[in-house]
């Protein structure tokens, strides 16, 4: 039952899809939940942006109301707005126990706001700042997406190239077994020998197994990072990787302008000297206009009309030293923002240098692992001739097949981190 399992888990699935290492990255950035996640978050920001700038236009409301009651105020004042009122009503009996009364009001009213010592415009400015703020954070976490395809696509190509590494070790192994056993034959070993390869042999063939069910686990993961369907066997392409590394300095001053995490800081600097001029604004008068148009009656039919219109003048002159204290928390504020913005600048020059001097180290590890393989090889062809010889051990021959296994392993290993270091030094640069 284990060995159906383990084959279940390892053998392909119905579709097969072929993928390259951008259109992982696209589909990460645009095809996943979490892409959609980011792109609903800026969806809301742009929305309160819009809701700011409502402030610019008047505020109309239409009401209609129903009432009927005793209370001797409403009945007074009620009489008064539908223009029923006689001097009977003020009969001190009928002002004390008036009869009940019934009230239709509809009313139109207008408010705008005329002056507002920039609070308004200064809120859409924030708002808009928020909406940038948003967007760069959503590119950086759309990047961040993608460079966590980018290692799955990875990891895939490693998984294969262990999978293609352990198999010829396997075939390495019989050919060695057959070897061992051809000498036994004739008397030239012991048992010995063969018994030793047999184990080496099923060693191999257990590390194939768990290298395929590890090959199959990140094919899932791949699958899911490029928000494809988890039934699809997603087949890598391996992307070709420029050979010359370009100029940091060139990187540097192209780059860090237009990244993303720079933008973000940019926009916080801005945005918090707009809420240091808004905190500045509050000792500023603001002036308000309103209006009113209502009709009321016993019915709807026989409502009688009125208007109303007046300014509002509002100053403020003592809050408890909220709106000072209020002012200094915002240039301190702005102080950090400029500080933070510098730091984001220090800290992306340091990152850009740092992918590059990895991207050139793991070319230098690429050529070095491949001069290994080169090097295991031959080893074990002249260990293989010399154990046909009489010469060498089955240790010898052991040890130079793990040598070469190793040498695959690591020179594998060593391909795969050049393309991850170069989708590192795009994603320092905020290129992906």
């Amino acid at each position: 039952m284990l060995c159906g399992v383990l084959a279940a888990a390892v053998s392909p699935v119905h579709a097969q899809t072929a993928l390259t290492l951008d259109e992982a990255m696209r589909r990460a950035r645009s095809d996943t939940a979490e892409a959609r996640v980011l792109g609903a978050l800026t969806g809301e920001a742009e929305a309160r942006a819009r809701q700011a700038r409502a402030n610019f236009w008047p505020q109309i409301d239409l009401s209609e109301i129903v009432q009927r009651g005793n209370q001797p105020v409403f009945v007074f004042g009620s009489l008064l707005s539908q223009r029923r009122f006689t001097e009977a009503g003020f009969a001190i009996p009928a002002l004390n126990q008036p009869e009940a009364l019934t009230n239709s009001r509809t009313a139109l009213t207008v408010a705008h706001t005329l002056f507002d010592p920039a609070r308004t415009s200064l809120a859409v400015a924030a708002a808009t700042l928020e909406s940038d703020l948003v967007a760069a954070r959503r590119e950086a976490g759309e990047q961040d997406l993608a460079f966590r395809a980018a290692q799955a696509f990875v990891r895939v190509l490693e998984f294969e190239a262990e999978v293609r590494a352990i198999s010829a070790a396997v075939s390495a192994a019989e050919s060695d077994q057959a070897r061992a056993r051809a000498r036994r034959d004739v008397g030239l070993v012991t048992d010995a020998d063969v018994l030793a390869l047999d184990v080496h042999l099923a060693d191999m063939h257990q590390r194939r197994i768990t290298a395929a069910g590890d090959l199959a686990v990140a094919r899932l993961t791949l699958a899911a990072a490029a928000g494809l369907p988890l039934s699809d066997a997603v087949t890598p392409v391996p992307p070709k990787v420029p050979s010359a590394l370009p100029d940091p300095e060139a990187l540097v001053r192209s780059a860090l302008p237009a990244h993303p995490r720079l933008r973000e800081a940019a926009a916080r600097e801005q945005l918090a000297g707009t809420s240091q001029r808004m905190a500045r604004a509050a000792w500023l008068p603001t002036v308000r206009l309103q209006g009113g148009w209502e009709f009321n009656g016993r019915t709807l039919a026989a409502q009688k009309s009125s208007w109303l219109v007046g300014a509002e003048v509002r100053l403020n002159l003592f809050r408890g030293f909220a709106d000072a204290a209020r002012a200094g928390e915002t240039a301190q504020a702005t102080a950090r923002a400029v500080a933070e913005r510098e730091r984001v600048v220090r800290q992306l020059e340091v990152e850009v240098r740092a992918a590059l001097a990895q991207l050139a180290a793991a070319r230098a590890r690429q050529d070095a692992g491949r001069a290994a393989v080169a090097q295991a090889r031959e080893s074990q062809r002249i260990i293989r001739d010399r154990y046909d010889s009489g010469l060498a051990s089955v240790t010898d021959m052991l040890r130079a097949a793990g040598a070469a296994l190793e040498a695959d392993s690591r020179a594998a290993a060593a391909d795969m981190n050049v393309i991850l270091q170069a989708v590192a030094l795009d994603r320092a640069l905020g290129r992906l």
